[in-house]
């Protein structure tokens, strides 16, 4: 029996998408590592709580087929600030973030960053 709860979640991992855009903070990254972690011994780990290991299989289907979604569908594809999926996918993506993360700072942090970056160059000379 573990052999085949094993199989499950490798089918599962093999079916659920990588998004590059979110450079480890990818749910299906998250999902291959956890797997590998629980699963050491492949189809001879032992599973202490199979209950709970088959419910934990449950959720992770039901997300990945979007069963909530299709269950309960929405009348509109935005939020109530009428920003759509396709934009919170790219405001979403690390690069942006990162981006954003640096517009932050401020423009005297920003050079002293520029220019502690460039002096051990100058060391070398």
């Amino acid at each position: 029996r573990a052999a085949s709860r094993y199989r499950r979640f490798l089918r599962l991992c093999e079916e659920w998408p990588v998004e590059d855009t979110k450079r480890r903070r990818d749910l299906g990254a998250f999902l291959r590592q956890r797997v590998a972690q629980a699963f050491r011994e492949g189809e001879n780990t032992p599973i202490s709580d199979p209950e709970a290991c088959d419910q934990m299989y449950e959720s992770l289907v039901r997300i990945h087929t979007n069963f909530y979604k299709n269950k309960y569908p929405r009348l509109k594809d935005t939020t109530f600030t009428g920003v759509t999926v396709e934009d919170c996918r790219m405001i979403l993506a690390t690069d942006i973030l990162k981006q954003m993360e640096d517009m932050k700072k401020g423009t005297w942090k920003r050079l002293r960053e520029k220019f502690s970056a460039n002096k051990p160059e100058e060391d070398l000379k």
